[in-house]
Order: structure tokens, then sequence, then C-alpha cells
């Protein structure tokens, strides 16, 4: 069982950086691929990047790419999302989850992935 917990979200003005952090107990969490995805008013759900068990391979949503990075730290227990440049439309709570079953790619489907956070809020004033 993997507990996530997401922090550092907040109110920004475009083309301003946060950095969220997603902090995961249990002793199994290097074992894990990890997601963030993030879901807007009334928008479903939708995959924003990944990262591996072993942090060599990462995966982005075409929205985000070259904008955002996934990294994690396992003595820490923790994946981060760095997002720069914020643009109004990447307002929306975003989520980290882990995917347990340890593919060799990272997957963007909301199914794949066994445990999530309780999300935190990310808003971009224009």
């Amino acid at each position: 069982q993997v507990q996530l917990v997401e922090s550092g979200g907040g109110l920004v003005q475009a083309g301003a950086s946060l950095r969220l952090s997603c902090a995961a107990s249990g002793r199994t969490f290097s074992n894990y691929a990890m997601g963030w995805f993030r879901q807007a008013p009334g928008k479903q759900r939708e995959f924003v990047g990944g990262i591996g068990w072993s942090g060599g391979t990462t995966y982005y949503a075409d929205s985000v790419k070259g904008r955002f990075t996934v990294s994690r730290d396992n003595a820490k227990n923790t994946v981060y999302l760095q997002m720069n440049s914020l643009k109004p439309e990447d307002t929306a709570v975003y989520y980290c989850a882990a995917d347990r079953e340890g593919r060799s790619y990272i997957s963007r489907v909301i199914a794949s992935y066994d445990y999530w956070g309780q999300g935190t809020q990310v808003t971009v004033s224009s």
C-alpha cells in the first residue's frame, strides 16, 4: 500500500514557475513508475507526465513538453513536477499517481495507476 500527498500548488501569474511535490509512504515507492495528471473544471482528467522507477525515463504530454519536468528522489520517497512558463490553460487540480506494475514504459492511461493522491490546486492568472 502506498499513500501519496501532493503539495506546492498555488495561484501564480502567467509565465511564472511552480514546483509540485508528491511525498509517498511505503518502502516500495522506488519500484513504481509515477505519473502526474491534472483535471480542469468540466474536463476529464488527463496525463501530464511520468517517470520510470529509476528516474531514467520520462514521458510528457505534448501540451507541457519543454515546459514541465518530472523528477524523483527515491531516497526521499518524493516525486516532483517542475512547471515553468505557466499558462492559464494549465489551471487544474494536479494529482500524482503510482503504477505498481513495473511496466517497461510509462503509461498515460488512468487505469494503469493504482494509487492516487488527493490533488493540489494550481491556478494561473492571465
